[in-house]
C-alpha cells in the first residue's frame, strides 16, 4: 500500500510537492532519495529543473569514489548539470580555466555559478576580474564583488592556483592610502607567523581600513596558494 492511497497526500499540488522537495534537496542528495521514494507525487516533483538546480553536492572529499562509475549517479549529475547547479557549474568553471585554458568558457561558467548565489564563485570570479591589466571596468566589477562579499561576511578562500601577481595587478591607486603596496608585507608577515604557529597568522588584513587594500591583501594570498 502506498502513501497515496491511505492519505490525502495525493491532492497536494504540485507546485507545493516542487517547494518542499527543493527544501530537502537543498539539505542532502540522500535526503532528496529518500523523499522521492515516499510516494509519485514527490518522485515526479523531483524531476524539475529547479530541483536538480537547487540540490546541494557534497565537496569532492565526501562524495562516494562508487559515484563515479555508476550510470544512474552519472545521469543524476549531468542532470544537474544541465540545470544550472551552482557548485557543478563551480568545479567544471575550474576545469575550464586552469586544465583546460578555455578562459571564455570559464569565465561564462564562472559567472553563471555566481550570479545564481554561489559565494565562492563569485570570490573566484572577483579575483579574476582584478587580476585583469587590460580594462579598469573589469577591475572595478570585481573590486564590486569583492565589497559585495565582504558586506556579507562571505569572504572565502579558494583552491585555485593562479600566476604570480605584479604590481599592474593591484587594486588601491589612491595616492593617500597610508596601506598602499604594503600588503606583500603584510601577506608575507602572516605566512611566516603560520610557520611559526604564532597568533600573528590570524587575521588576514581585517584590521586595514582600505578595501582596495584588503582586496590587494586577498589577491596575494589567492596566487600564491600551495
Amino acid at each position: 500500500m502506498t502513501i497515496d492511497c491511505c492519505s490525502n497526500i495525493a491532492f497536494i499540488p504540485n507546485d507545493i510537492w516542487e517547494a518542499i522537495t527543493i527544501k530537502v534537496a537543498t539539505d542532502s542528495i540522500r535526503s532528496l532519495c529518500s523523499l522521492r521514494m515516499s510516494c509519485k507525487a514527490a518522485h515526479d516533483a523531483g524531476e524539475a529543473d529547479i530541483v536538480h538546480r537547487s540540490v546541494s553536492i557534497p565537496p569532492p572529499h565526501a562524495t562516494p569514489w562508487w559515484w563515479c562509475l555508476n550510470p544512474e549517479a552519472k545521469r543524476f549529475f549531468d542532470r544537474c548539470m544541465a540545470a544550472g547547479n551552482p557548485e557543478l557549474l563551480f568545479r567544471e568553471a575550474l576545469r575550464e580555466l586552469f586544465i583546460r585554458r578555455n578562459e571564455n568558457v570559464g569565465i561564462q561558467m564562472l559567472n553563471s555559478a555566481s550570479r545564481r548565489g554561489h559565494a565562492a564563485a563569485k570570490y573566484a570570479m572577483s579575483m579574476m576580474l582584478m587580476l585583469r591589466t587590460d580594462y579598469n571596468v573589469e577591475k572595478q566589477k570585481g573590486l564590486e564583488l569583492y565589497r559585495e562579499l565582504d558586506a556579507a561576511g562571505l569572504l572565502a578562500g579558494s583552491e585555485v592556483q593562479m600566476p604570480r601577481l605584479e604590481e599592474q595587478h593591484t587594486v588601491c591607486a589612491s595616492p593617500t592610502c597610508s596601506t598602499r603596496g604594503h600588503m606583500p608585507l603584510l601577506y608575507d608577515y602572516r605566512r611566516r607567523a603560520a610557520e611559526r604557529n604564532s597568533v600573528h597568522a590570524f587575521g588576514r588584513a581585517a584590521h586595514i581600513p582600505c578595501i582596495q587594500c584588503r582586496a590587494d591583501y586577498d589577491l596575494q594570498a589567492f596566487v600564491n596558494l600551495p
